[in-house]
């Protein structure tokens, strides 16, 4: 079966499925309300095949059109609400959507993409007439396109990966199988819907019959109340999400008793928060994923992440993962080589982007881009991105774990370590950070203290303070935009 939600909607249709904006919504009206809403695009000349998108914060009308798609066979493409009319304007030509759904603060900038535009304030009126029976159903299958998410693009334009309904369904089935849940877990949909940590824990949760509460836009006072209010049982974030807690003056006092783990993925979690959450109680994993390939590709257990706090674990059920070098080569075990990823959770490829398809799958492998090592237990550790490693004297250089020492030193409260040009070694390191309020640090005592931890050629050469890190519309931070902010500061200075 292609429809998520239409197996609870019939077995226990007064389960509580979604909380949003003050209330709960069944499964039994959701599943209406996805009827409703392929009823009233079809009316609207929508079929199989056309891309549907929104443009918005996060909003009950995500999940409408998410589970509405296998009832009409649209494909749902959500939109990043933080990008300008410009970049928009190019992802919208690329994918030619349909219908465009927007929320008030979007509304204009969705109006300049040339393509009907519906008000999501009108969105319930405009929904209420429409039918309840459902429409014909499609003909799809499991290799059908259900949604089209763009991927981060922070090294460039962010691209359309395709997620068939096999990719999407067993990435819910098996999370929930490997990560154990049930229809007694609760979780907290603070992540943009625009981003592919809606299908971390949303979707294994309604395959489960579970709970999901949906915050419109991430703030810590709302989201511990939501913890506290909703018991919710698990947690997902990116670092700075958690950072933004643990920075919140009530944190130690908020209940947290609910929590069975928290995971976090998008980029690697500093040391500090991990330990946060511990000194809570709260177990807390690694985790590994990305839109191209579950996104759930590892599985650690609680004992095993508390002993192992940098390992990602193992690869999920029916994932093959090889290190490789750069000429496809397996390395020897221990070494560090790009991440590669093969099985039935991995994308149907770039969205009228062939050559960038064949770039990322060759021979049947997802190319992540990642740089991993896998240890003698088997416990796999990201290193770093491939893009963002850099040679300093001959040497290779890995962000990741410059930045993790980093975070051992004293005051910092976040780092990014990134490469410039060195005429002497190639390229050197230049670490931006935020200090903790009251704390003065200067780069030649960041470096003393870094010395018992990193080699000499790790160490970085340039120290940019700041008072916060530019993030990407994922909430990860924008080495790019660090690296132009840092060299407009220096050739200002003449």
């Amino acid at each position: 079966m292609l429809d998520l939600i239409q197996r609870h909607a019939k077995l226990s249709p007064e389960r509580p499925a979604l909380f949003f904006n003050g209330r709960w919504y069944s499964y039994g009206e959701l599943d209406l309300r996805a009827v409703r809403l392929a009823n009233r695009l079809r009316e609207a000349g929508v079929t199989a095949g056309d891309r549907v998108g929104i443009l918005a914060l996060n909003h009950l009308a995500h999940f409408d059109l998410m589970l509405a798609a296998p009832k009409l066979g649209y494909i749902h493409v959500p939109f990043n609400h933080r990008l300008s009319t410009a970049e928009l304007a190019r992802m919208a030509a690329q994918i030619e959507p349909r219908l465009l759904f927007a929320d008030g603060r979007h509304f204009a900038n969705a109006q300049a993409l040339g393509v009907p535009v519906l008000a999501l304030e009108s969105y319930s009126d405009w929904l209420e007439p429409a039918g309840d029976e459902p429409p014909p159903a499609p003909e799809l299958d499991q290799e059908s396109t259900w949604m089209i998410l763009f991927t981060g693009g922070s090294t460039g334009q962010p691209k359309g990966a395709m997620l068939s309904y096999r990719q999407l369904l067993l990435n819910a089935r098996l999370t929930a199988d490997t990560w154990q849940l049930d229809d007694q877990d609760c979780a907290i949909q603070c992540t943009p819907c625009f981003h592919a940590a809606v299908n971390v824990l949303s979707l294994p949760l309604l395959h489960c019959g579970g709970r999901v509460v949906l915050m419109s836009h991430f703030d810590a006072d709302e989201y511990l109340g939501h913890v506290a209010l909703h018991r919710a049982t698990v947690l997902f974030m990116v670092p700075t999400m958690y950072q933004m807690l643990i920075d919140f003056e009530d944190f130690e006092e908020a209940d947290l008793s609910s929590v069975r783990w928290a995971i976090s993925g998008g980029a690697p979690c500093p040391e500090p928060v991990r330990q946060a959450f511990v000194e809570r109680g709260v177990h807390f994993k690694q985790g590994y994923g990305m839109t191209e390939a579950g996104v759930n590709c590892f599985n650690i257990e609680i004992d095993e992440a508390d002993l192992k706090p940098d390992s990602v674990g193992r690869p999920m059920p029916r994932m093959e993962m090889v290190i490789r070098n750069p000429d496809g080569e397996p390395v020897v075990p221990g070494a560090v080589g790009e991440l590669t990823l093969r099985g039935p959770m991995v994308f149907s490829g770039y969205w009228r982007q062939p050559e960038e398809t064949a770039q990322a799958l060759r021979d049947g492998w997802l190319w992540t881009g990642d740089l991993a090592r896998v240890g003698s237990d088997g416990h796999t550790c990201i290193v770093g991105r491939r893009k963002e490693m850099y040679i300093s004297g001959g040497e290779n250089v890995y962000p990741a774990e410059v930045e993790a020492a980093l975070y051992r030193c004293e005051g910092v409260l976040e780092c990014a370590v990134t490469a410039l040009d060195d005429p002497r070694w190639g390229e050197q390191g230049l670490a931006a950070l935020v200090l903790q309020d009251g704390v003065h640090r200067d780069g030649e005592s960041l470096r003393q203290e870094l010395r018992p931890y990193l080699a000499a050629y790790k160490l970085p050469r340039w120290f940019y303070f700041l008072r916060a890190l530019p993030k990407t519309g994922a909430g990860k931070i924008d080495k790019a935009s660090l690296r132009r902010l840092y060299e407009h500061r220096e050739a200002s200075r003449g």
